[in-house]
């Protein structure tokens, strides 16, 4: 803010963009005050994971994404099987 103010005072767009930022930056910090400091507020209730990976709803494991296409590539690599879940 100091800088912007003392280097460019007149640049209107620089200013906004900051303002923008910092307004993201507090609704962040207030929503993660909310879930009481975890990034992600959780989906299900831990029993209701715990049942349905005893039945055989949902599996377990180790989620792995490729760096280069992290978009595009993840798999979970269940404990005791060699292969792989595509997802």
């Amino acid at each position: 803010q100091n800088y912007l103010d003392n280097f460019w005072p007149d640049l209107k767009a620089a200013h906004e963009l900051f303002e923008s930022i910092l307004q993201a930056r507090r609704e962040r910090e207030s929503e993660s005050q909310e879930n009481n400091g975890k990034e992600y507020p959780e989906h299900l209730p831990v029993e209701v994971l715990e049942a349905g990976i005893k039945s055989g709803r949902y599996i377990q494991g180790t989620l792995n994404v490729n760096k280069h296409r992290a978009q595009l590539e993840a798999f979970v690599r269940l404990q005791g099987f060699g292969g792989k879940e595509t997802g």
